[in-house]
Formats: C-alpha cells, structure tokens, sequence
C-alpha cells in the first residue's frame, strides 16, 4: 500500500527529532582533544594525525584545544566546572590522580582503550605508574614519558680520572672531586628551589633509600630514619651545586656552559645537547643506595567522564587509533629523544630509527627506555598509588623542606618534624 504523502512527511520529520533514527551514514559526533602542545610545528602534527584518523573513521570530527602548560590545570578546572570537558585530555600522570580522585575521569573507557591496545604493547613499568589508587583500573592511556637523572660529561669525569657513579657516596666523592667553588666551577647542578623540580629530583634520592611519602596504609611518612638519611644526604650532595635557590633554566645554563659537568635534569636536556653537537660526549647515570628510583613523567591521553554514550565511544576509537605504532610514533617524535615512547612497536618505525636526534644518541635512547621498570615516584607504594600525593605536592610541603635545609641550612630534625605535622594536618583535611 502506497503511504499518503501527509503520512510520509509526519514519519519524516518525527525520525529526525528522534535520537532513535540515528543510524544514518552521514551522521556524526564530534570530540574536542586537549594538549599542550601550542607551537605551530606541533599543532601541524597534531593536525596531520587528526586529519588521517577523521579520514579513517568519517563518522567521527576531533577538534583541537591547545592549551598553555602553565594554564593547563586551571583550564581543566574551569572546564570540570562549567561541565564542558573535553572528551580527551592529554595529562600527566600526576595530575591524572588529581583528576581521578575528583571523579572527572572514565575509568571504563580507559580500560576498555587499554584493553584495546593490549597491555602488553607498553614496556614494563609504565602501566604501573598510570594505576588508579585502588588498583582496579588505569587513569590514562599512556603516549610517552620522560625520565630524569644524572647527566655527565664524559671527557670532564675523564680528565679527572673519575669513573661513572654508581651509589650515592661515588656521586658525592665526584662532585667533590669536580668542585672549585673560587673558580665559579661546581661538581653538580642541582635543584634547590622551591619548586616541582625540586621535589622530584629529591624523591630519587628518598626512594632508592627506601623512603616515601606514605607507607602501605597511606599514613605520612616524612619523619623517618629513611628520609633522614636521604634529606641529610641531599643538603651534603647540595654543598657541591651553585650557591642560591636553583631551578630548571640554572641547573641547564650550568651543565651547557660548563660551570657544572653534571647535573640532574630530565630527557629535555638531549635536544640542547644536540644542538651543541656533543652526543657522544653524554653520559646517564641513576646512582642506587638500596633500590634503582628513576624519576619518570608518563603523558597519557585520557578519556572524561560525564560524555554521552556516542562521545565517549569516539573518544576510544581516537585514544586507541593514537595507540597505532606509527600515530604513536609521530606524535613522540615531536620532541626526539626528550620524550620517550611508552609503546614498545614505536621504536620498530623508520620514524624513530632513522630520525637524526635518535641516530646521533646511537644506544642511550635504547638505555634510557631500558631504565622504565625502574620509574619510582613519591605517593606509589607497591600497586597503590595514592591520589593525595597531587595535594602533597600542590603543598609545596616535600621542595620546601629540601629547600629550607640546603639554601636555607635549617635544622634538619627541626625541619623534618615541622614538614610531617604540615602534611599531617593536610591530609586530615
């Protein structure tokens, strides 16, 4: 029977106000990707990927959301506030505890992404450091990391006839030796100020001592024989650094000029290095005490909760097509050798094999990858990683501690007991 046009009409139209009518071809959802990635090379990168994923998967628009690193937490709370997330963040993984413990990401859709990846496409160490608090699930899915150590300058140890430190007593006798204070030549740049910097390069120290933040129950833990130990060493270690309140652009200036020939810094300090044409020269060292404690920063992309159904399903597909060896490949290669991929078929691309950077490094990037399943990071004690380690450092509690005792020469038990009633009462909050 032939439909009365009146008829077709009314089916029509009520087909396009229903949300059950859905299941045309053209139609489409659209997704917003935040990063901080604002440099016009790498949005053009970002650009390129999004413009292959959209290409594959037509159904689905992303649309981009650069953002400013240092505006980048507030940004994520005004957005939490105005509930206008976007559906895919890129986040560190501390701030991903942060964003965990207030309920703004989707853990099922993280896990369902990692699922999807497979767990064991990422090398060893890193799922870990992006478990949630009660070890259920994953706060983000990883895209790459960077790592934070000692760098040396070969020929320098050389010409003092130093070997490579290995403990925390042959990296003090080095800077020692490495030490002329009158001639404005220091053994070590280290970081002193009161800053983020600061707190994690002391927490290598702190964890291959076997101290931490929390223990197992998630107590505070700052007043112990352990971070006696490791803070006493620090303020010691800190007498061989340049005299002041140092921080990230100090502790670089001195390594690249040479007032230091070694210092503590992340994987940022290979492209400087590079460009000065010394890679062979480079030398990187985690010195051990009773464990190896690598400092570690894993980037993932994360998935927000509070989306429809329809969104949070793009944002999987994109998170997981992201995952893909050359997409994930592309997207480290922003930054060469200062970010390390997380996915192990990364380094099997011509991308990475055959970029300059990487090539110019020869084995270290390989060396420093290999230090992932040693990451440690204050808050983690075993397979917990306790979301109120984002509100110890927001305290600034941990770096001025460290501060107090090297610039400030504070009283060390003084210091120690002060920063564990700080925290304490932080935590009771």
């Amino acid at each position: 029977m032939k439909m009365p046009n009146k008829v077709l009409v009314s089916v029509l139209v009520s087909c396009a106000l229903l949300s059950g009518c859905k299941d045309d071809k053209s139609a489409s959802v659209t997704i917003e990707f935040m990063h901080s990635s604002v440099e016009q090379e790498r949005q053009a990168v970002i650009t390129q990927l999004i413009t292959r994923f959209e290409k594959e998967n037509p159904s689905i628009k992303v649309k981009q959301v650069p953002v400013e690193e240092d505006a980048y937490n507030t940004k994520v709370i005004t957005l939490a506030r105005t509930g206008a997330l976007p559906e895919v963040i890129e986040v560190s993984h501390d701030y991903a505890r942060v964003m965990d413990k207030e309920q703004l990401l989707d853990r099922k859709a993280i896990s369902e992404a990692i699922n999807a990846v497979g767990e064991n496409t990422f090398y060893d160490g890193i799922l870990r450091v992006v478990r949630t608090e009660d070890g259920t699930s994953w706060t983000g899915v990883p895209i790459s990391a960077w790592l934070s150590g000692i760098w040396y300058k070969k020929d320098a140890l050389a010409a003092a006839g130093l070997q490579e430190p290995h403990n925390w007593q042959q990296l003090l006798h080095t800077s020692q030796v490495l030490s002329n204070p009158a001639n404005k030549q220091y053994g070590i740049a280290l970081p002193t100020a009161e800053s983020v910097m600061t707190e994690q390069a002391f927490s290598q120290f702190a964890l291959s001592g076997g101290a931490n933040v929390f223990d197992a129950q998630g107590r505070v833990g700052i007043n112990t024989p352990e971070m006696t130990r490791a803070l006493a060493f620090y303020r010691e270690l800190a007498a061989t650094t340049m005299p002041g309140s140092n921080d990230v652009m100090e502790i670089k200036d001195a390594f690249m000029n040479g007032t230091a020939p070694m210092a503590m810094y992340s994987t940022y300090i290979l492209p400087a290095v590079f460009k000065e044409g010394d890679p062979a020269k480079l030398g990187f060292v985690v010195p051990t005490e009773t464990s190896s404690a690598v400092y570690g920063m894993v980037t993932s992309l994360t998935i927000t909760s509070g989306q429809t159904v329809d969104e949070t399903q793009a944002a999987e597909k994109f998170v997981t097509w992201m995952e893909q060896a050359q997409n994930a490949a592309d997207w480290v290669m922003m930054s060469p050798a200062a970010a390390l991929p997380v996915n192990k078929r990364v380094v099997e691309t011509d991308t990475w094999k055959e970029n300059d950077v990487i090539k110019a490094f020869d084995q270290l990037p390989y060396e420093l990858i290999a230090q992932f399943p040693n990451i440690q990071v204050f808050g983690a004690v075993g397979d917990k990683n306790f979301a109120r380690m984002g509100d110890v450092t927001g305290s600034g509690v941990i770096s001025t501690m460290v501060h107090n005792v090297t610039v400030g020469q504070q009283d060390l038990v003084t210091t120690l007991s002060d920063s564990q009633r700080r925290l304490a009462e932080l935590m009771a909050q």
